[in-house]
């Protein structure tokens, strides 16, 4: 799915407004309704909006962004997480990846040859696969429509049937408790994996920090390395649990 500005002001439009008609929309964004439509059939594809006779409804159901949606939110943030923690994880044959737009920035840029990574997301296999002799292993369970993972207790099953040398993940906030997720199912995936894996790195740009939603996967302290593009400064609020927390940055 392609996503520019004027998609994330039609969601951002639905999302206030529960519903709107292809010609309000039209009019609101100083295009034609069939450019509206070409928006809303990708959005429905999706997952995030449903179309009706002469409108759309916004998908109030979706617990978690759509990955396409995510890669196209801070994309300058998550390509400097992802060159910091490319050059600075520590050394792995085998690891776990979560469905999430920084995981995909990191594989983009790093070496995963004569590696296995276990991951969740489709869009994080399809990237490592791209990779010669990189190996990549997919749970079974359920396929999200608007994730482009697999989540439900049959995943979460066989992600605790590994163990990984490491488990890198990223996080929809961050505070000086710790970090946390949009959905419930996402959080539970990430605590099985974090669960089987010898090392556990947190990695999220900075405008994570400061930020909660309802589901907190772990404390800060339970991570072995924090990385991020944010400054010292910023990074402070998140010494206050314990000052002995590793945080690799600029």
């Amino acid at each position: 799915m392609k996503v520019n500005d004027r998609t994330k002001d039609i969601i951002a439009l639905l999302k206030e407004n529960k519903a709107a008609s292809v010609e309000d929309l039209a009019k609101l964004l100083f295009v034609s309704p069939a450019t509206i439509r070409r928006d809303l059939t990708d959005l429905e594809k999706a997952g995030i909006v449903r179309r009706t006779h002469g409108g759309v409804v916004y998908m109030e159901k979706t617990d978690e962004v759509s990955i396409f949606l995510r890669q196209a939110s801070n994309p300058e943030e998550k390509s400097m997480v992802a060159y910091i923690a490319a050059h600075n994880l520590p050394d792995f044959n085998t690891a776990f990846m979560d469905n999430s737009s920084t995981c995909l920035a990191l594989c983009e840029r790093m070496n995963l040859r004569n590696k296995t990574i276990f991951t969740n997301g489709l869009q994080i296999a399809l990237s490592v696969s791209q990779q010669d002799t990189a190996s990549v292993i997919l749970p079974g369970g359920e396929l999200k429509y608007n994730t482009s993972a697999m989540y439900g207790s049959l995943a979460a099953r066989m992600i605790a049937s590994f163990n990984y040398d490491i488990a890198i993940m990223s996080c929809s906030a961050v505070d000086s408790w710790g970090s946390y997720e949009a959905s419930l199912e996402a959080m539970e995936i990430k605590k099985v994996a974090m669960e089987r894996a010898k090392k556990r790195v947190l990695i999220f740009d900075r405008t994570k920090i400061g930020t909660s939603t309802t589901f907190c996967t772990a404390p800060l302290e339970y991570y072995d390395m924090l990385i991020t593009n944010a400054s010292n400064k910023e990074t402070e609020p998140l010494r206050k649990i314990s000052k002995d927390i590793k945080i690799t940055n600029f």
